[in-house]
């Protein structure tokens, strides 16, 4: 797998803020995940970069996001995963 910050050179501006707007964990659309496998180098190159979650959309296919060394690297380290609080 390519280098994290090279994929991410070599999308657009427009990408990476569509990307950024989602936030850490939010469910990638296809147009996404093309720009993605693109920027990895072509079809399918891009799944190490995102990954799926285990949902699926209302017609079956399946959501996916960043994988977290991904995400952390565009949001900062503290990017995650909100746990549960039992304290709440």
């Amino acid at each position: 797998m390519a280098d994290i910050a090279a994929v991410f050179g070599r999308l657009t501006p427009d990408e990476v803020d569509r990307l950024r707007a989602l936030g850490p964990v939010g469910h990638l659309p296809r147009q996404l995940t093309d720009a993605l496998d693109r920027a990895a180098g072509g079809p399918g190159a891009g799944r190490g970069y995102y990954v799926p979650t285990g949902s699926v959309s209302a017609t079956g296919g399946p959501h996916f996001v960043l994988r977290s060394d991904v995400s952390g690297w565009l949001f900062g380290s503290a990017a995650h995963v909100p746990q549960a609080r039992e304290d709440v």
